[in-house]
């Protein structure tokens, strides 16, 4: 890789001219930048920023079962609590011999979110690094007590200093020559890793996309949960209401849209609305369906909502067959139907599609027979109106929002990121620092997709909020946060280039933002 001077990034700019040192961690802290160009058009930057943090350390975070006092007595144990069961908790602890201390947890302001106390959470120990934090598990453990081995550095108190690694694509379209695309690799179905897609593909450069199923529970591993459009093929509805990256192969106009799902089938001369393409009937992850989905048709992440009566489209894209059980399923060929079955599971040919029908919805498939015609219409609307997916369009679902017109804007509710009666969730999800890769466009018009490593000491991570001040600060004017934690990945010139965090390397994802010469 040929090195190039620094970006100048005109929105983020000091006076001198060189870049604004990174909002994150207190001001002051040390920052390098490393700038080399990738293809023309294509810039990567390495900032390293911050130190070791010697006021860090490792504890022991206990699992707080429910009490009388817990607004659900019946709950399992969560890493936070209510006051009373926090310290009813900790109590029990010191009779144990544990010293035990009660830490409250903020909840920061969001767009859509008071600050306040999240809640409250229960820890032992003070410790060096994590072997003697394990150590300290194990004796909790012979106690009866559930414990997890945790860094201080990830509770993303604003005043640690680090340190930090973010790796910073950007594309710029007024000399970008290539092609900017998602893949999913052979079908759906099957995941792969980013760095798999990447050379595949013959990619530059490249990062994981969208949140995807992994729990076969919860539906085919791999599908897109939420919005999914790949050289202009819709091939996953949207978690209505959620932000999503729009991209162009050219790397012109790309945006974050707030989409909806608008897909239709024309049954015997009457449109119906379909409830999804390329995933398994009744199960929704991340929600965000409509009114007859359970719990709910807001976005709820990391849920599976579920829906007993359900008509799914499905194209050859989904996997080696369509999935199986009861119901009822049309094959079609441009259009026309080319077989009826009486139940669900089949395999596609290319150039044919199916209608699956669950529950009470496969009596929309009464009465068709081979012949007939079923035109079926998968398409996303943003604002109202039909989102344009010509060849060379990508989608990849993400959320929250972080940055809209220039200005921290993080919708956290609105995208699902509020677990009601589960403060846990936002805890862990939003709060704690994680992996995190984001994407959006600069005042510029570039498009900038971002990763930042974490859950080590020597990668700290980011909360959300800090993941919003970074992106503002590298002068994203628009910009969402994308599947992050193991999934993180971005890869140039054929290698991967950050830490991926799980155990096992690098995650195979659903789908990944390809760069190509």
């Amino acid at each position: 890789m040929a090195l190039a001077a620094p970006d100048q990034v005109a929105s983020s700019a000091s006076p001198s001219g060189s870049p604004q040192p990174l909002d994150l961690g207190p001001a002051g802290l040390p920052e390098s930048r490393r700038t080399t160009t990738l293809q023309p058009g294509v810039t990567l930057t390495r900032i390293d920023r911050g130190e070791a943090d010697p006021s860090l350390f490792w504890t022991n975070e206990i699992a707080i079962p429910a009490t009388t006092t817990s607004p659900d007595p019946d709950a399992p144990p969560r890493s936070l609590s209510d006051h009373d069961s926090a310290q009813a908790e900790a109590d029990r602890l010191q009779s144990e011999g544990f010293t035990a201390r009660v830490e409250a947890v903020r909840q920061p302001e969001t767009a859509d979110v008071p600050a306040g106390t999240l809640g409250y959470r229960v820890r032992v120990g003070n410790y060096p690094n994590q072997a003697a934090a394990d150590a300290g598990k194990e004796r909790l453990a012979r106690a009866g007590e559930t414990a997890s081995s945790v860094y201080t550095g990830w509770d993303g108190d604003s005043s640690d200093r680090g340190p930090w690694h973010v790796d910073v694509l950007r594309i710029d379209p007024k000399t970008f020559t290539g092609r900017l695309d998602g893949s999913f690799g052979p079908d759906l179905y099957r995941r792969e890793t980013t760095s798999q897609l990447a050379q595949a593909a013959g990619a530059t450069a490249g990062v994981n996309a969208g949140f995807f199923v992994l729990d076969p529970a919860s539906g085919a591993p791999g599908d897109p949960a939420g919005a999914g459009v790949y050289d202009g093929r819709v091939l996953s509805e949207s978690t209505n209401g959620r932000p999503a990256l729009v991209l162009h192969d050219n790397a012109r106009g790309s945006a974050v849209r707030r989409l909806t799902w608008a897909g239709v089938a024309t049954i015997g001369g009457r449109a119906t609305r379909l409830d999804g393409i390329d995933r398994v009937p009744g199960l929704v992850r991340n929600c965000g369906g409509d009114a007859t989905d359970s719990p709910t048709d807001l976005p709820l992440h990391d849920l599976t909502c579920t829906d007993g009566s359900e008509l799914v489209a499905f194209t050859p894209d989904y996997g080696q067959g369509t999935p199986s059980g009861d119901g009822r399923e049309v094959v079609l060929e441009h259009g026309v139907v080319t077989a009826v079955h009486e139940s669900r599971g089949t395999t596609l040919a290319p150039g044919q599609t199916s209608l699956q029908a669950t529950g009470d919805d496969t009596a929309l498939l009464d009465g068709v027979q081979v012949g007939d015609e079923i035109p079926v219409r998968a398409r996303l609307e943003a604002g109202g109106s039909p989102l344009a997916t010509p060849r060379g369009t990508t989608v990849s679902n993400g959320g929250p929002q972080l940055v809209r017109d220039g200005r921290v804007d993080i919708t956290q509710r609105r995208d699902g990121f509020v677990h009601p009666g589960d403060p846990s969730f936002a805890y862990g999800w939003f709060v704690k620092r994680n992996p995190r890769t984001l994407a959006g466009v600069d005042a510029q018009g570039r498009t900038v997709l971002v990763t930042v490593d974490g859950r080590s000491t020597q990668d700290l991570g980011l909360s959300i909020p800090e993941a919003a001040d970074v992106a503002r600060s590298l002068g994203v004017v628009d910009a969402i946060n994308l599947d992050g934690g193991g999934s993180t990945t971005m890869v140039a010139d054929g290698q991967v280039i950050n830490h991926p965090s799980d155990a096992t390397g690098e995650r195979p994802v659903g789908d990944a933002l390809l760069i190509q010469p």
